[in-house]
């Protein structure tokens, strides 16, 4: 077949519908498409179940490495860190070069990354090595949803991303209850090659089924732009996990000004490169930006949600590493079951209404943790809460990356998914820092507190008060150090822990609020929505007159 470069644009797939301003023309979906989509999913599952094997593994890695609990925060974080910041660099990289080599290539370097973790011979290699699994998936994540877009048109495009979306979600859920029956059997480090022989099937499938070149850009990369957005993504998510940590203020503030300044430089950048990494004049569609706002929320309360739930299951509930990671099931089961309807809900009543309904379903859940979580609670309480979250995320996840896709220029998918992406990591990196920075800050004031009440505190030395307010897995340390008072340690610091962990819900609870809020007030309703993403398409479609033809037809 002939490869032909018309209006910017080169396709070389004859399942690929004729498509402009982001809205495919003629077919709804792709040749073979039950394989492409298939292929693009595992391809995606991959980078979602490495986003959440480390959480049920925390309290291991931290008798291992006699971890604090701010370590185990950015081991949590690292690859949500490395994912968040070069999904936009990659997904442009992607977009001129070739999406299926950037797809292919994060998939080779997965297999490194995971079998670096799962060796790492301290707590820091372990953290780099899940920074490096982050920016292999950076290559590999964006491409599935940018393919969507550019493979997909009308209501195939939202029932694929309904299952993208759902699918993916569920198996982020899978990934602790995985890693958990590994813990049983294994060491810490087999839940990082759980995704080993995924990788190597997503690798095959995608050689096999998914289209080489689909209405990629041949402008130059903004290198710079894609830099800058790296370095503005790391500092601001390291400068929040540091926040909490005691002493650590000149490094915080050091990352918060580089972050700053890493936005200030990242948006002059592109407001002048000839050719923008990330379209400013698209980013300000109101439809665009809204809808990024609430993904942010939406998968960050999932990724908070596992984070933290993990660490109580086992910490206060003393639940086995498979226990805990079965608990996640009812959110998985919700995801998947939602999705589909979400996809029927978006068509009939639009954006505005599903993503407030997943909202109310995503505050109910941090409101049963805040309110039901404690010391000894049935399973019920703990399933009810992941029940909730998890029908939020079902109904949620698919407005806000449809409303993304559908509001851009085909050329610029690789934005889009970029963006969506961005929702999903950058979210999980942000709401898992700030939650993680919460349960750190409380769980520290709390032990101080009971230290200081304590008829023994005169006989408590620095170095053991150190160890009590470093974890929880510290304190068990010392626990088993002074078996006379290990009945006590234990229990204050489940108390500790609890205190903080409310500090992390509420903040949940907080962010959810202002999220519906602004999504409430802010995104258009069905209507103004049809109106405005017709208004984009025509003036996406007056700026690219060219149309891409396929066969020369």
């Amino acid at each position: 077949m002939r490869r032909g470069t018309h209006g910017g644009r080169r396709v070389s797939d004859p399942a690929v519908p004729a498509a402009a301003g982001g809205i495919a023309a003629q077919n709804e979906a792709p040749a073979r498409a039950g394989l492409v989509l298939g292929s693009l999913i595992i391809v995606a599952a991959v980078a979602n179940l490495n986003l959440a094997v480390a959480n049920v593994a925390l309290p291991d890695i931290a008798r291992a490495f006699d971890s604090s609990q701010t370590t185990l925060n950015l081991i949590a974080v690292g690859y949500s860190l490395g994912l968040a910041a070069s999904v936009l660099y990659f997904g442009a990289l992607g977009d001129r070069y070739g999406r299926k080599m950037m797809l292919v290539l994060g998939m080779v370097l997965s297999i490194p990354a995971c079998l670096l973790a799962a060796w790492a011979p301290s707590d820091e290699v372990l953290f780099l090595a899940r920074v490096l699994g982050g920016l292999s998936a950076g290559m590999a994540y964006p491409t599935t949803l940018a393919l969507i877009t550019a493979l997909w048109a009308g209501k195939g495009r939202t029932k694929a991303i309904a299952l993208w979306s759902g699918i993916g979600g569920a198996i982020s859920s899978l990934g602790p209850l995985l890693a958990g029956g590994l813990l049983e059997h294994f060491w810490w480090g087999s839940v990082f090659l759980v995704t080993l022989p995924l990788a190597g099937v997503a690798l095959l499938l995608a050689i096999m089924f998914v289209p080489g070149h689909v209405n990629e850009g041949t402008d130059p990369v903004d290198n710079l732009g894609g830099i800058l957005s790296v370095v503005l993504v790391a500092a601001l998510v390291l400068a929040i996990n540091f926040a909490a940590v005691p002493n650590q203020g000149a490094l915080t503030l050091g990352l918060a000004a580089i972050a700053v300044a890493g936005l200030g430089a990242f948006l002059l950048r592109e407001r002048r490169a000839p050719n923008p990494l990330y379209d400013l004049r698209v980013a300000g569609r109101r439809v665009f930006w809204v809808a990024a706002c609430a993904g942010v929320i939406v998968f960050g309360t999932l990724m908070g949600a596992m984070f933290i739930g993990q660490q109580f299951l086992q910490n206060v509930l003393g639940y086995s590493t498979l226990e805990a990671g079965a608990s996640i099931l009812p959110a998985a089961a919700c995801m998947v079951l939602v999705a589909p309807r979400s996809a029927k809900l978006v068509e009939a009543y639009g954006a505005r209404l599903t993503l407030l309904v997943g909202y109310v379903f995503c505050l109910a859940g941090f409101a049963v943790m805040l309110l039901l979580w404690d010391d000894g609670i049935p399973y019920w309480k703990v399933a009810l809460a992941y029940m909730c979250v998890g029908i939020g995320v079902g109904f949620a996840g698919t407005p806000a990356s449809h409303s993304l896709t559908g509001s851009v220029p085909v050329t610029r998918a690789g934005m889009a998914s970029g963006t969506a992406d961005l929702q999903r990591d950058l979210g999980g990196a942000i709401m898992q820092s700030i939650l993680g920075a919460l349960l750190t800050a409380g769980y520290a004031a709390a032990v101080t507190a009971a230290i200081a009440t304590s008829p023994e505190a005169n006989d408590i030395s620095e170095s053991v008060e150190s160890q009590l307010t470093k974890s929880f897995a510290g304190a068990e340390e010392i626990a088993k150090q002074y078996p006379q008072y290990s009945d006590a340690i234990v229990a204050g610091a489940k108390q500790s822990f609890l205190d903080g962990a409310d500090w992390a819900y509420t903040a949940g609870i907080v962010a959810i609020i202002l999220g519906g809020t602004v999504v409430f007030f802010l995104f258009p309703r069905r209507d103004e929505e049809k109106r405005l993403l017709a208004e984009y398409h025509a003036e996406d479609t007056s700026a690219a007159p060219e149309h891409t033809s396929l066969d020369g037809a």
